[in-house]
């Protein structure tokens, strides 16, 4: 007997950290606040406790979201309890287009992602990001959409070239806080 989800594809959805305020600079290099700072820490912790270390991080190019994956990293490879062993590290894609993203097009990215992959971290903004895991289990999403880091865990048996409405059911959910 094998385990369903040896086989299955798991996506976990992060909303970026906490941000700084906007202020003179392009929203796309806003920084994390220090809080945003811990919670993504806190959220690579959570990670590495649940045992959903990725093979593969799509993030966004923006600053803030690029802190916030640099942050979940160095989380994953705390000392118990805090964390755990990260294990291999994954490969990053940092990707334009999951920078102010439709649903649909954070769909795309993940459809683009080798079979090979068992799990990938998706990290992006609100609303895409919330719109996809309501997309992906329509029953279960949150209506209030993802909170900063919040982590949604979606998962499946389909490859992911397959992945489209109501495929991935939500098997957890946490909002990471340092």
């Amino acid at each position: 007997m094998t385990d369903a989800h040896a086989q299955g594809r798991t996506l976990v959805l992060l909303r970026h950290a906490k941000a700084e305020q906007p202020g003179e600079r392009p929203d796309e290099r806003r920084p994390l606040a220090p809080r945003g700072q811990a919670d993504a820490a806190a959220a690579g912790a959570w990670l590495a406790r649940h045992d959903l270390l990725p093979d593969l991080v799509i993030c966004s190019t923006a600053r803030r979201t690029r802190e916030t994956w640099h942050a979940v990293a160095m989380g994953m490879t705390g000392a118990p309890p805090e964390g755990g062993s990260a294990g291999p590290a994954p490969v990053v894609r940092y990707e334009a287009d999951a920078y102010e993203a439709h649903p649909e097009d954070l769909l795309t990215l993940v459809r683009r992602v080798d079979p090979a992959v068992r799990t990938v971290l998706l990290v992006a903004h609100n609303p895409g990001i919330s719109l996809l895991s309501a997309l992906l289990d329509p029953a279960r999403a949150d209506q209030d959409g993802m909170r900063t880091s919040d982590v949604v865990v979606h998962r499946s048996d389909v490859d992911w070239a397959k992945f489209d409405r109501d495929c991935a059911p939500i098997t957890d959910r946490h909002t990471a806080r340092g």
